[in-house]
């Protein structure tokens, strides 16, 4: 990052300590598509990704304090996302409905083969798995967690852990296969 930049955000994080609205608002819109991008990982849908991310921005905003200028503030930040997604999907868990694979199936996309593999295409299909599977995917595979950082933060065994991400790799195979089976059928 650059020296502008780190004096920028330094200048716009002494506002939102100071609890100044319009810096508050600048923060927002500068974090805005980093947060949501980590936010949109955890969850089903859009819809709840905002919600998230506007639950993780609240809890920037009331913890600045806590924030030690010596580290990034992007990788807290990141960290703050995380942890709210988490907290969603514990408060959330007893309503989420596990489906079935096939009636979770994701549409063949109308673009060509090598335009529909891209990032909106894959989170969309991470979108699709179960909420522990997706879960454990994004914090091992993306976020870089170890089996046994997901258990603790997720209150299961590290055993679990690496079932449920055995078991999301499998239904992604699975979604691909069948996605490519449904291109091919367009074409014949």
């Amino acid at each position: 990052m650059s020296e502008t930049v780190s004096k920028e955000i330094d200048a716009v994080l002494q506002g939102c300590l100071a609890e100044n609205r319009e810096a508050q608002r600048e923060l927002y819109q500068l974090f805005y598509g980093y947060a949501m991008s980590i936010c949109v990982r955890y969850t089903k849908d859009a819809e709840e990704a905002k919600e998230v991310l506007n639950d993780g921005f609240m809890k920037v905003f009331t913890r600045l304090k806590q924030y030690d200028p010596a580290k990034p503030f992007k990788g807290w930040v990141r960290r703050i996302m995380i942890n709210t997604a988490l907290d969603n999907y514990r408060h959330n868990l007893k309503h989420y409905h596990t489906m079935d694979l096939e009636s979770a199936a994701p549409t063949a996309d109308a673009y060509d083969v090598l335009q529909q593999i891209n990032y909106e295409y894959l989170i969309g299909l991470v979108q699709q798995l179960s909420p522990a599977y997706r879960t454990v995917f994004n914090m091992y595979v993306i976020d870089g967690y170890t089996h046994e950082e997901i258990a603790d933060s997720l209150g299961i065994t590290a055993g679990a852990s690496k079932s449920n991400l055995f078991k999301a790799r499998a239904n992604l195979r699975e979604m691909l296969k069948k996605n490519r089976v449904d291109e091919y059928k367009q074409y014949v």
